[in-house]
């Protein structure tokens, strides 16, 4: 295979500037973004790196080729064509998954099973054998079928890129890792800046923003597919890692509060942040948010209230947007970031309408991520802004 190759960093619908810039900060160009799609060109031993600091992508895939295809002859000769030796060694397993939108070849199943017969007779025809044995690394290849036009792309990720590992224990609808991270990128926050998360679930939200704040590589404690495939090889990989060893910064300078009302979050939060390597930077307490009080001009709050589903749940939801409008409706040096599937959160927190609001999914649930932007504290006082008052002290 070419040392050249078209990378394309999947994104969660709402995502896909945040890959980008990502994307560019880590020493890419010529990005091209569509939906859920962020692809570029780079080079083979740069997977590991990508995969390694990504932190708002889903996936890293290696684009093998795109062309139509109006029957399975096409799909199945079109693909044969490609150069599938130059990366799946003779052993290699391979697992073909699919998706058909708005095509002519409209069966999943069928396209999946053409793929991987035309990558295997390809490979047997290469390595002059009669059968695979499927005894080495792993190949997990898509074909997307959208508007009868065919991309088959290889998975060099593995589990997707949320799976950071540190995460034990888990709440009801959990945020997911990478959606975390994407919310503390969209915000103004800042490792100078006191944050705050009033309902900090499995404390995702801020072991994200310490990870950013600290220039962790987020995929450091974990493996990936692309690991074993000898196209790469491990130098590539050892290479990656000790340099994202290398560039994490120290703790425990940072001014970072998680509560929430439940006891048992607030546990699984400080066993997660314990496993990220962050629990010196975050202070988690038990505090019903109505019970909240700041004594600080500026700050930042980035939270993902829990979504009343129920009616019953209606008032609990009433009482908490109440709650923080009561709050904050005079701290006008306090940025608010608040990701909800309510639609009706702006009638009830009026300091003002948001400053900007972006649509977003968490899972398979339309949610909106609710901006609005405080005053800038002053050059000077920039750790001025200290600690927040905190009751029940455990």
């Amino acid at each position: 295979m070419t040392d050249r190759v078209t990378l394309i960093a999947t994104a969660a619908f709402g995502l896909e500037m945040v890959v980008k810039n990502e994307v560019k900060a880590l020493g890419f160009d010529n990005i091209k973004v569509s939906d859920g799609i962020v692809e570029f060109e780079a080079a083979l031993e740069d997977i590991p790196q990508l995969n390694l600091w990504l932190r708002s992508a889903d996936r890293v895939l290696l684009k093998m080729g795109e062309f139509k295809a109006l029957l399975f002859d096409e799909l199945f000769e079109q693909t044969k064509a490609l150069p599938w030796e130059s990366l799946i060694t003779e052993g290699g397993q391979i697992t073909v998954k699919g998706k058909s939108v708005k095509s002519t070849l409209a069966s999943v199943r069928a396209c999946q099973s053409i793929v991987e017969k035309a990558i295997i007779e390809k490979l047997k025809e290469t390595y002059h054998i009669s059968r695979l044995e499927e005894t080495g690394a792993e190949f997990t290849i898509q074909v997307s079928m959208l508007k009868d036009i065919a991309t088959l792309t290889v998975d060099t990720s593995g589990p997707g890129l949320h799976k950071r590992g540190y995460r034990e224990k888990f709440v009801a609808a959990p945020l997911k890792e990478t959606l975390a991270a994407g919310l503390v990128l969209l915000s103004f926050w800042n490792k100078d800046r006191l944050l705050i998360d009033p309902m900090c679930g499995s404390g995702t939200i801020l072991i994200e923003a310490v990870m950013i704040a600290r220039n962790m590589a987020p995929g450091l404690d974990r493996e990936f597919a692309s690991e074993k495939w000898p196209v790469i090889g491990d130098k590539a990989w050892r290479d990656a890692r000790a340099s994202a060893e290398a560039a994490r910064e120290p703790g425990g300078k940072l001014e970072i509060f998680g509560y929430d009302i439940d006891e048992r979050c607030i546990r699984a939060c400080r066993v997660n942040a314990r496993n990220a390597g962050v629990e010196e930077d975050i202070v988690f307490e038990r505090k019903d948010v109505k019970d909240l009080w700041i004594d600080k001009k500026y700050g930042i709050i980035i939270s993902n209230p829990p979504y009343g589903i129920r009616i019953s749940e209606f008032s609990e939801m009433n009482e908490i947007y109440i709650s923080l409008h009561k709050t904050f409706r005079k701290k006008k040096g306090w940025s608010l970031y608040i990701l909800t599937a309510d639609e009706m959160f702006p009638n009830y927190f009026k300091r003002a309408q948001p400053d900007r609001v972006r649509k977003l999914f968490n899972g398979g649930i339309k949610v909106n991520y609710y901006q609005y932007y405080g005053e800038r504290p002053p050059p000077e006082g920039k750790r001025e802004e200290g600690r927040v008052k905190r009751e029940n002290n455990h």
